[in-house]
């Protein structure tokens, strides 16, 4: 199975290269490439691509209004956008993961860590990369909008979730896989993996990491300090 890729940045030299690369994986193709927010949003519901690189700051509509608009699409539900970042450590990160981003990279990341964060939430594994970003959110979502960064409404929603639910969502939130958690749990993967689906059903995730955004937002897992 072919991943369609479409690239959204405003810089015309970093699309060639970002297609240059991913063009070359016999796995992957590139279906477009926009250079703000809007022709992002169009082209997405255009060519339906499974990932859209999607750069944070760009003209016009910016990367965060893009992601927004697509992950408020029914129609592009199973769109996967991952962040492109200058500045890893950017709150416009954590508020694009809120409007449905499945992860963010740094720009200077590795070619392989590109591809690979492209499989990874083509694939619905989505999580974050760098390993970094897990308290790069803690911290930025233990900050708030309003100074303690809980969301009273996720908090109650919370009550809809199982015990193992609940266990699981921790062990997602900590940046494990399902063998991981199966493991640590003592379940199989194939549990774990319902487990994940339900709570992700139940609390309006589209993937892992907005579990991992909800967990620390709700308040079940709390930031660490150090």
């Amino acid at each position: 199975m072919t991943i369609r890729v479409l690239l959204a940045d405003d810089q015309a030299l970093l699309r060639s290269a970002f297609r240059v690369l991913v063009d070359s994986e016999p796995d992957m193709e590139v279906v477009g490439e926009a250079s703000d927010g809007a022709e992002a949003v169009r082209l997405a519901k255009e060519h339906g691509p499974d990932v859209v690189l999607m750069d944070i700051r760009m003209p016009g509509t910016d990367g965060l209004a893009a992601t927004r608009q697509i992950g408020a699409d029914p129609s592009l539900a199973r769109v996967r956008v991952v962040i492109l970042t200058t500045f890893e450590v950017d709150d416009y990160v954590v508020r694009a993961l809120r409007a449905g981003a499945s992860g963010f990279l740094g720009k200077g990341s590795e070619p392989e860590e590109l591809l690979n964060a492209i499989r990874v939430a083509a694939g619905g594994e989505a999580l974050l990369s760098p390993a970094a970003t897990k308290g790069l959110i803690a911290r930025f979502l233990a900050r708030g909008d309003d100074g303690d960064g809980l969301d009273p409404v996720r908090s109650e929603r919370l009550a809809a979730l199982t015990g193992r639910e609940r266990e699981v969502l921790v062990q997602v939130a900590g940046g494990h896989s399902n063998d991981e958690i199966a493991e640590r749990l003592a379940v199989s993967p194939l549990t774990v993996k319902t487990h994940v689906n339900r709570a992700m059903a139940k609390l309006g995730a589209r993937d892992r990491a907005q579990l991992v955004v909800i967990a620390y937002e709700s308040g079940l897992v709390r930031p660490r300090t150090d």
